[in-house]
């Protein structure tokens, strides 16, 4: 029992620093293609998964090289990934394809001594070291000999094998060479099919004969070099009436016969070994990685219209638009089991005995079970123990009083969060939330307060009695999190102050600027009135053009002081009038809002408490940034020729102890699948749009000013609402 209790005092310990080993890791890719490119977005999404799962900081640039080959894009990129990397000093830099290792390599001044380098890619373009450093590899080999000598097996008969494979282009001789010699006995010639445009290479492989097929590698550009898609090969393929052997698993699913195919899953999972190796400081044996691991994937109708038998392989395969029986399908499995049955029998009778042991031995692990009861109660963090089936063995005080049920035994603890039996857990799986999108923390939320826990679970084995199972213990994490959380807030709002003040430096120069020639162009006005001329008819004239100067000389100087006074920041919180922030907006834009032809009504309620307390620029800037939106709404319904007259109308009013300030437009409403995120940092349904007015509005008046904004569709348009609580020295709303 002393052994046990050691043990676990060692568990809980090891579980509360854990949590932190990869605490100051960052990791950055650089991929060589575009964000949607099938090839090697199957490679790093399982990266960014498994590193956002645990807990370590990434990015990823994309390089677009099969897009943008460019002077200026190259060095705009460079300048990216130089701040990039100064700025996070990522821990090991990741290149996927060629163009990235090249990138890489070009600017190695870049990089730092202790960053490592992994490169992900064909073998051509690894270099063994960079800057003095070693360079870790992953690299993908097509196994283009083993794919022909698959096609010999299904087509004896077969004369030519035509190769469509963009790499072997600038070296179709030595490839020639290579395969013919290899393939020297056989009674078929590999032939590279060269093209000068696509039409031109479906026009060679159209008319082919009965005893020619086609082994497509690789095809990446068209002869404009534009990016062929997806569904361009896919479209190839479907205008060929040649059979086409294939060599990665990704164009599987068209119309194709199949073969021996890389697998851009196994690349991902092996690069994610050699990554997590790297963050763990463990040594690597293996730096280099040559991939040997293939696939065999075949089109059922395919391999059934051409009377083809994968069985005479004798590999495992697979196959696709299929609907086998399950003898069919799973054949190779059959026979396993068939050939297995004694032994499974065997094992059969073991577990007989192994059961009947722990029945026998039941009433001495409850007495231990009670002991560690006791142990486990003294613990003042929650910790549930299980079995080896996942069934609750023990639990401690902190544990059922975190979940505010009772324990019970002999249940799993999927039951507290699955179980819709009973109306006490389905109300626990109400409060279930995973946090923040994070599958290593929880928060239970009640009425009144949530605790965010980090959980923990490791698996024991006690020797004694054979047990197994595992521990969970849940990690308080709440006032951490909240505190990071408002000073990330808080650091934003700052920013954005900052750069509102260098904005305001700036357009205080511009204004003083501007004001010397207006008060010059005053002085000579109020000359020109006070100058005696003996002719009244031009003196009248003169003094009706003056008039003209000085109103508008004082409408230009009204207006640079306006625009100074709202672009400055607010220090801090003042007591201001709601509706005359909202007049001096309009004032501001009322030009741009005239020259779209969109009319705008405000509307106030009589005798409504309209003084509130906050930062009333921050506020004006809120405001002007949701009619500016309305405003790019209207004019595209009306380009589009949905609406003749655009209407923005702005309501004040109190409820309560609040006033209420809501803006509605006939701009067409916002799409359902955009109306719950348009508040999210740096989400953007605009083309040009940034994603960061919405949600610095979301955050100063919810965080610096307690109150609340929402958005809603209405039948015209979205209206948007804004709560904010009214100031104890209240204005009455004139009309």
């Amino acid at each position: 029992m002393k052994y046990k209790f050691n043990f676990f005092l060692i568990f809980l310990f090891i579980s509360l620093l854990s949590s932190h080993v990869f605490a100051k890791n960052s990791v950055l890719i650089i991929n060589s293609y575009h964000l949607g490119y099938k090839f090697s977005d199957m490679i790093t999404n399982p990266i960014l998964d498994r590193l956002k799962k645990e807990n370590i900081a990434s990015n990823i640039l994309y390089l677009n090289s099969l897009r943008i080959n460019d002077k200026t894009y190259t060095q705009t990129f460079r300048n990216l990934y130089a701040i990039e990397n100064s700025k996070n000093n990522y821990n090991i830099i990741i290149a996927i394809g060629s163009n990235a290792m090249e990138f890489v390599k070009n600017n190695s001044n870049i990089l730092t001594k202790e960053q490592k380098i992994i490169y992900i890619g064909d073998e051509s373009a690894y270099e063994k070291r960079l800057l003095n450093k070693e360079v870790f590899a992953i690299l993908k080999r097509v196994n283009i000999l083993d794919n022909i000598e698959l096609i010999y097996k299904f087509l004896p008969k077969i004369k030519k094998i035509h190769i469509i494979d963009e790499n072997i282009k600038s070296n179709k001789k030595n490839i020639y060479i290579k395969y013919n010699e290899v393939l020297k006995d056989k009674s078929f010639k590999i032939v590279y099919t060269s093209y000068d445009s696509l039409d031109s290479l479906k026009s060679q492989l159209s008319n082919l004969k009965e005893n020619e097929v086609i082994l497509y590698v690789k095809l990446k550009k068209d002869e404009n070099a534009n990016l062929l898609s997806f569904n361009d090969i896919s479209n190839l393929f479907n205008s060929l009436n040649s059979l086409v052997f294939i060599t990665n698993t990704i164009n599987s699913k068209q119309n194709v016969i199949g073969g021996k195919l890389l697998d851009n899953k196994i690349l991902a999972q092996k690069a994610i070994d050699l990554l997590m190796g790297l963050l763990n400081h463990e040594v690597i044996n293996e730096k280099v990685v040559i991939n040997k691991d293939f696939v065999y994937i075949f089109n059922y109708e395919k391999i059934k219209e051409h009377n083809f038998n994968p069985l005479t392989l004798h590999k495992p395969f697979t196959y696709v638009n299929s609907s086998l029986s399950i003898f069919e399908e799973d054949n190779i499995l059959i026979d396993f089991v068939f050939i297995v049955s004694p032994f499974l029998l065997m094992v059969i009778l073991l577990l007989l005995y192994i059961l009947f042991f722990k029945i026998k031995s039941g009433k001495m692990i409850e007495q231990r079970v009670e002991v560690d009861k006791v142990l486990l109660d003294a613990i003042k963090t929650p910790v549930v123990w299980q079995d080896d089936k996942g069934k609750i063995v023990n639990s401690n005080s902190q544990f059922q009083e975190l979940l505010q049920l009772p324990f019970f035994k002999e249940v799993t603890l999927r039951n507290f969060l699955d179980n819709n039996s009973f109306d006490l857990l389905l109300e626990k799986l109400r409060t279930y939330n995973k946090y923040k999108n994070n599958p290593d923390e929880i928060a239970f939320i009640s009425e009144n307060n949530c605790r965010i826990f980090i959980i923990n679970q490791t698996q024991y084995h006690e020797g004694i009695f054979n047990t197994k199972g595992k521990f969970t213990v849940f990690i308080d994490i709440t006032k951490e999190r909240l505190a990071l959380e408002e000073k990330i807030k808080h650091q934003e709002f700052m920013i954005q102050q900052s750069k509102l003040a260098e904005i305001g430096e700036i357009f205080s120069s511009i204004a003083h600027q501007w004001k010397t020639p207006l008060l010059e162009i005053t002085t000579i006005a109020q000359e020109q009135i006070y100058n005696k001329t003996n002719n009244k008819q031009i003196d009248e004239e003169n003094n009706e053009f003056v008039n003209d100067i000085m109103v508008q000389v004082k409408y230009m100087g009204e207006t640079i002081s306006d625009f100074q006074n709202f672009i400055m920041p607010s220090t801090r919180k003042v007591s201001f009038n709601i509706s005359e922030a909202v007049t001096k907006m309009l004032e501001i834009i009322n030009h741009n809002i005239k020259y779209n032809y969109i009319k705008t009504e405000i509307k106030v309620e009589e005798g409504a408490r309209l003084n509130i307390l906050g930062y009333k620029n921050e506020l004006m800037q809120i405001l002007l940034n949701i009619v500016n939106n309305a405003k790019d709404a209207i004019v595209k319904r009306r380009k589009n020729k949905e609406v003749k007259e655009g209407k923005i109308r702005i309501e004040i009013r109190n409820e309560k102890e609040d006033v209420i300030i809501q803006i509605e437009d006939n701009g067409g409403g916002i799409p359902k699948e955009h109306i719950r995120n348009i508040f999210k940092a740096y989400y953007t349904t605009k083309e040009n749009g940034h994603g960061i007015g919405l949600y610095m509005a979301k955050l100063i008046i919810e965080d610096k000013m307690d109150g609340s904004i929402w958005v809603e569709n209405t039948k015209n348009g979205a209206k948007f609402s804004i709560k904010l609580g009214v100031n104890n020295e209240n204005i009455i709303a004139r009309r």
